[in-house]
């Protein structure tokens, strides 16, 4: 787990290697232990290691295979290294070191663009083909690691953070009013390619992109998800039997991929239950930690699940640490958990997972997370509600998910930033895509494979790494996704939804933690805006900065300062309105405002 940055020139001219160290630095925190940097010609490469996996010099990167003429940076993990290099080595090649790192670079070697095909895990990584001066970049199927770039006439740039390109200079900040309408209507997602910003891109997961030092630019995508059901019908015991046994051999290529400890963030809920559960027979001292938070206000919800996690934690004796953060941390904390955000970032759990990693990463530098389980397995409140809503599937997905309808952004925006409902003919093109035999079977897949990647996912990587810590997700296991995906949509949202998690977990889980209400990640004072959160957002919305930036119309902005939890207040999905504009202000503000 790493972060990566370069520069390949199209103009005859070497990149600037003081550009290069001013990024390498944006990324610091996501690799504490080393850096280097490496160039060849018009290309520059900048990285900074987390050691995860051999932990030896001989794994530093930016690797350089000279014998092969090629060069790499790499962040991520490649679950199956150890089998690619095993087929490898029966294949020839010699391996200098121990790691995942050089299995890619043998593996581009052997197979081209499409290694990528025979990874097993998260990845983003870039490879510069010193013979035919080409390069090579690659995201892994569900984009769990990040990869950002910058093109134009004279060169591409690329790194893990939005942060570390506005750090080398010359990016477009204006506003792409159409990631500004994704953003505003899909809770923060924006999907690849586009960003808010008009010049900073990102590369759409599962997908290669090739770039020659002329310039000339082709991508590919290398997979696909099928969402339909097999020849053969199974049994509800069947899939239940295959669920536990995808799932058991996903969390131990998660677990057996390191060199040091690896712990669980345990949430009190199923997902994360149902890994300490999986992991407590394999792993001696399992170590195991939960956050909780204030509530606010009489009646209001709970803050924390500790009633949930000390069940697991009791049941399978794991190491446990427990932390409870008051809410005067967390307004002191928000503006630094924003400022390690890549991207804006509206729900709450986003500054939750922040904090919470702070801690865990003065124990550990791995971590199993369940996110992702949610998506896959259908458990949110709203899949069976847009399965009963009538009407085409675009109207029953709006309903049910859209933060603001078109007509709201457009209240919400000046009108430099008005555009055509453009996520509504993103949503209805992605639920019309072939390779589905539902509405709820195209809704899943639409989360799992787009949705997802630009929240939970997103935050995840983000707030993690911003301490060191990597953070792996076994419920985006891709053999586990796959196999989901070709369940009915009804098995799924059985008893509630994730039903084939609940079977598995039955008996290994407490009853409690498997029959309890779906909870969420909480913290309710970014949800139930008042007291010093509402001065503190207010001021931010008041400020000369968004003034003068002349992004959200003032009628809109007072109008939701006035009453923060009013009815109107809420999105479908219980986020708060208040709390998306000044979220997005305060990011712009700590990132492009002070980047320029």
């Amino acid at each position: 787990m790493c972060g990566i940055c370069g520069e390949l020139r199209f103009d005859t001219q070497s990149p600037d290697l003081d550009t290069l160290a001013r990024m390498s630095a944006k990324l610091a925190r996501r690799g504490p232990d080393s850096s280097g940097s490496y160039s060849d010609g018009p290309l520059a490469f900048g990285h900074r290691r987390l050691a995860i996996i051999d932990l030896s010099a001989t794994s530093e990167q930016p690797m350089v295979d000279q014998e092969l003429r090629l060069a790499l940076v790499f962040n991520g993990t490649i679950y199956n290294y150890r089998e690619l290099r095993a087929e490898l080595q029966e294949m020839g090649y010699v391996f200098f070191s121990e790691g995942d790192s050089e299995v890619i670079l043998k593996a581009f070697h052997a197979w081209g663009e499409r290694c990528v095909e025979r990874f097993f895990g998260m990845f983003a990584f870039a490879v510069w083909d010193m013979r035919h001066r080409s390069l090579f970049l690659a995201r892994d199927r569900f984009g769990i690691k990040p990869l950002y770039y910058n093109l134009d006439g004279a060169r591409l740039r690329f790194a893990s953070t939005t942060q570390a390109l506005l750090a080398g200079g010359g990016v477009d900040t204006s506003f792409d009013p159409v990631g500004l309408h994704h953003h505003f209507t899909l809770h923060g997602v924006v999907p690849a390619p586009r960003t808010i910003l008009n010049g900073v891109k990102k590369l759409a997961p599962a997908t290669t992109m090739t770039i020659s030092a002329e310039g000339a630019l082709s991508q590919r995508n290398y997979w696909q998800l099928n969402a339909t059901r097999p020849a053969q019908e199974l049994s509800e015991k069947d899939w239940v039997a295959a669920c536990r046994l995808v799932l058991t051999r996903a969390v131990e290529r998660h677990r057996l991929a390191s060199d040091v400890p690896v712990g669980v963030l345990l949430s009190g809920g199923l997902d994360s239950s149902l890994l300490v559960a999986l992991l407590a027979d394999h792993v001696d001292d399992l170590l195991t930690f939960s956050v909780g938070f204030e509530d606010v206000g009489e009646g209001a919800e709970k803050a924390d699940e500790f009633e949930y996690s000390d069940q697991v934690v009791a049941r399978y004796r794991t190491r446990h640490h427990k932390y409870l953060i008051p809410n005067a941390e967390v307004l002191q904390r928000l503006p630094e958990a924003v400022s390690n955000m890549a991207e804006p970032m509206v729900a709450q759990d986003a500054v939750a997972f922040y904090l919470l990693a702070e801690k865990v990463a003065d124990e550990v530098k791995v971590v199993l997370s369940g996110q992702g389980a949610d998506e896959v397995f259908g458990g949110y409140f709203w899949y069976p509600q847009m399965e009963a809503e009538s009407g085409n599937d675009l109207k029953r997905f709006r309903k049910h998910y859209f933060d603001r309808s078109h007509g709201e952004y457009l209240a919400t925006v000046t009108d430099a930033y008005a555009c055509a409902d453009v996520t509504a003919e993103l949503v209805k093109d992605h639920l019309s895509r072939p390779g589905t035999d539902s509405f709820l079977d195209a809704v899943l897949r639409f989360d799992v494979t787009t949705l997802i990647v630009d929240d939970p996912v997103k935050r995840v990587d983000n707030m993690t790494m911003a301490w060191g810590l990597e953070a792996r997700v076994p419920f985006l296991d891709h053999e586990l996704v796959e196999l989901a995906a070709r369940m009915p949509p009804e098995l799924r949202l059985q008893e509630g939804g994730k039903f084939p998690l609940k079977a598995v977990a039955r008996g290994i889980v407490p009853d409690a933690v498997i029959d309890r209400p779906k909870g969420y990640f909480p913290l309710p004072a970014l949800k139930h805006v008042r007291g010093e959160f509402l001065e503190f957002m207010r001021a931010i919305l008041d400020s000369e900065a968004c003034r003068k930036r002349g992004l959200f119309r003032r009628d809109y902005v007072e109008k939701l300062l006035a009453d923060p939890e009013g009815k109107s207040s809420f999105t479908p999905i219980n986020g708060n309105k208040l709390w998306h504009l000044a979220a997005l202000e305060l990011w712009l503000q700590r990132n492009v405002d002070q980047a320029g």
